[in-house]
């Protein structure tokens, strides 16, 4: 047998799949990026006042040529190959004074349309360059105001012997000369480069925010405009992720759904097919919460799948590489909150997942009391038995919550423990990064970014910890559902079915046939020999217990026999389909059920192309109409969940009529007229002797007066036949029958 896996129930959904992972990897990436502008909005919109580059926009022409002092010749090349003079003569002079207002006094050089990757293989050169020139200026306005500084820099010069009353470039034509300015240059640079390369870039900006003052650039305006366009992609970007997250919610509704749906419609019809055997081993309250409870269990966990599976471990692993990114130094902290992640998720994972297969059993047990407590309700009042059963559904419901209490408590531990870590971690991140920034080693806005990385890794946790309380329930549910699934029918079709002769004749023959239930010792039915003819009556009667009821079962194939054959018109009943088979029998079972509605699609059960004559004839051969037509509603009386509204003999009249309702060659009638009384019986045997008078007709019962008529009587004892014939022919051959008839007709007479 091919063993049916859950995940082919995911084939048909594999492209919304797809999709979703898709849009769950934008999203992930999405949500990544808005840490990163918003550390560019501290660090580059308000530290940096929206100054993002080292290399400025323009310049004046005599900062320019202080930068050539401590330039190298291919530097000169590189930088002057990408800047443009522009004076008060120039063609374009018009267009830039208005941007840059210094150029009435001062020509002023301008980055050309250099390329992102130009200004790039500029920006470590001017970086270093604007840096030396800023901080001999510093050094510069010191002298110039007596004030003694601590450059810590090995600069090769006394600065006491500078006149105090001098230009800056004068100070560096006095500091610097062809020979030293390398070596000053590298002197300062490594200074600053010890800090960090942060350090040395946050000097150059400070140095091009003074030159962009200087030369009339509108600063507050970079910021602002740095800020917004800054916030509005991290809006757009937020939009964006809402949207993805959406998306992805009803790609996974309908997934989970459409899974949840086929899975259940398979059970459904897996159950049908089931014989009575497979009922057996599977109880009615346990196939209601497998078709129930065990599917919204997998429909939640394909859901938590789509939706959070993908999702988490892409933000998760994203983080982390952005995190270090962002501070390589801070790894560490990150890494001691991931591993006490793991192991509280494995703990609690180790701890609860043995329990969750004891739920789903107690949820058995939990619906099975209430099942028998609910259709059993008439017989416990009768009994005043309703303070045990109420202990008894008591220990179903304790049990069942003593357990989900316990798993409930141990989930609960995690979210506390879970934000327990994750405030830590943002204690450590800060402590330990506000002492990176101190020594300027990184920025603030780096900082910021790094803690939210943190917090959406620990996110990430969070969301597989939901996955962890979900997934171990579920996958109870998932074997559950196999069982079902991969349980074989006992009673199946064959592969090349025979087809009944036309015309249908309805002769039934057992051939030696003996019973065993499933699991049993011994056989309940012992060599079975009869034929039953057309238009003729077969009864069984018996003591109870005797297997009357498992010779009529064995014909429509709820059971199959252990050994010998049962044959119709000659052919043997596995050689044919279970539904061709059925088809030919019109069956009374011992347990009338109606089903909720009305009275007239109870009986279009049977025929629903029936036409209101048909049904009509079907109540009055039932003798039904009494208490049909009586009431104005008629066939259209509302019939309660399993006809507790009418009563046990009203239910028998009605499964009668929907049995003759289909007008079929064979008849059972299973301990049909038991709730009858006498004259009602009486009616309706003449009836039915009209209505069915070419079909096969076997009835079950206990009643004498129900088969005197019959034209073959078979009385069972204990599995075995030990009599056969008409009503007289029994009383003069067969003991066991005369004690029945003299029990039951002693008042009226024998015959």
């Amino acid at each position: 047998m091919v063993k049916k896996r859950i995940i082919k129930y995911a084939v048909p959904y594999l492209p919304m799949i797809f999709l979703a992972i898709v849009l769950l990897f934008a999203q992930a990436n999405l949500d990544l990026s808005l840490p990163d502008y918003l550390s560019d909005i501290v660090d580059t919109g308000i530290q940096q006042q929206g100054i993002e580059s080292t290399v400025p926009l323009g310049i004046r022409e005599t900062e320019m040529h202080k930068l050539e002092l401590f330039m190298t010749p291919e530097e000169e090349t590189l930088i002057k190959g990408n800047y443009s003079l522009i004076t008060n003569t120039s063609q374009n002079y018009e267009e830039y004074l208005e941007e840059y207002p210094i150029l009435v006094n001062e020509s002023i050089y301008v980055l050309s349309n250099a390329s992102k990757s130009d200004i790039e293989g500029l920006e470590p050169a001017m970086a270093e360059l604007m840096t030396v020139v800023f901080s001999l200026n510093q050094i510069y306005n010191a002298t110039q105001h007596n004030v003694t500084i601590d450059t810590g820099m090995d600069l090769g010069f006394d600065l006491t012997m500078f006149p105090t009353e001098s230009s800056f470039y004068q100070f560096l034509e006095f500091v610097v000369d062809p020979a030293n300015r390398t070596v000053m240059r590298e002197g300062i640079v490594e200074n600053f480069s010890a800090l960090g390369e942060t350090m040395l870039n946050q000097i150059a900006i400070v140095a091009v925010i003074a030159e962009y003052e200087a030369i009339g650039v509108d600063i507050d305006n970079i910021e602002l405009m740095f800020i917004l366009k800054s916030g509005g992609i991290m809006l757009l970007f937020t939009l964006l992720s809402v949207i993805a997250t959406v998306t992805v919610g009803f790609l996974a509704a309908k997934t989970s759904a459409g899974m949840a749906q086929k899975i259940r419609a398979d059970v459904f019809e897996q159950v049908e097919n089931f014989s009575s055997a497979e009922f057996d081993s599977f109880s009615t309250a346990s196939l209601i919460t497998r078709s129930t409870n065990d599917v919204t269990q997998i429909q939640m966990m394909v859901f938590i799948i789509v939706r959070m599976v993908f999702y988490a471990p892409i933000m998760g692993i994203g983080g982390v590489i952005r995190a270090l990114d962002k501070a390589s130094s801070m790894w560490w902290i990150v890494g001691i909150a991931v591993l006490l992640l793991i192991l509280l998720i494995l703990t609690v994972f180790i701890v609860a997942f043995p329990k969750f297969k004891i739920v789903q059993k107690l949820i058995d047990r939990l619906n099975l009391v209430s099942r028998e407590n609910l259709s059993g309700m008439m017989v416990i009042r009768a009994f005043n038995m309703q303070k045990n059963e109420e202990e008894r559904f008591e220990n179903a419901n304790r049990d069942l919550t003593k357990v989900s209490l316990f798993i409930n408590r141990i989930m609960v531990i995690m979210m506390p423990m879970m934000m327990l870590i994750m405030n830590v971690l943002t204690l450590a991140i800060i402590w330990y990064g506000s002492h990176e920034v101190a020594d300027g080693t990184m920025q603030v806005g780096d900082m910021i970014a790094f803690l939210q990385y943190a917090m959406q890794i620990v996110m990430a946790f969070l969301m597989v910890t939901m996955m962890f309380i979900i997934l171990p329930r579920a996958s109870v549910s998932v074997e559950r559902i196999k069982e079902v699934l991969n349980t074989e029918p006992s009673i199946k079709d064959i592969q090349n079915p025979k087809q009944f002769a036309s015309p249908f004749e309805g002769k039934i023959e057992f051939r030696d046939v003996s019973f065993r239930y499933p699991n049993a010792e011994k056989d309940i039915l012992h060599n079975i020999s009869f034929t039953a003819h057309p238009g003729q009556m077969t009864a069984f009667i018996g003591a109870t217990g005797s297997g009357k009821s498992t010779i009529v079962n064995l014909i429509p194939r709820f059971y199959e026999a252990s050994k010998g054959s049962i044959l119709i018109d000659g052919i043997n009943i596995q050689e044919v389909t279970q539904h061709d088979l059925r088809e030919k029998l019109g069956y009374v079972p011992q347990k009338n059920t109606l089903f909720s509605g009305t009275i007239e699609s109870n009986l279009l059960y049977a025929n629903e192309n029936a036409t209101q004559e048909e049904l009509k004839n079907a109540i009055i051969t039932a003798q039904a109409a009494e208490f049909v037509f009586a009431k104005d509603q008629g066939m259209s009386l509302a019939i309660s969940q399993g006809g507790t509204n009418v009563s046990g003999g009203q239910k028998q009249r009605l499964s009668i009529a929907r049995a003759l309702l289909e007008q079929p060659p064979i008849y059972i009638f299973d301990d049909s007229f038991s709730a009858l009384d006498f004259k009602t019986d009486a009616a309706l045997r003449r009836a039915l002797k009209q209505t069915t008078g070419n079909s096969t007709l076997l009835i079950v019962t206990q009643r004498v007066s129900t088969v005197m008529n019959a034209e073959q009587i078979i009385v069972l004892d204990e599995g075995r036949i030990i009599g056969k014939g008409t009503h007289e022919q029994l009383l003069e051959t067969c003991e066991t029958y005369k004690e029945i008839a003299v029990s039951q007709l002693a008042l009226e007479g024998l015959s």
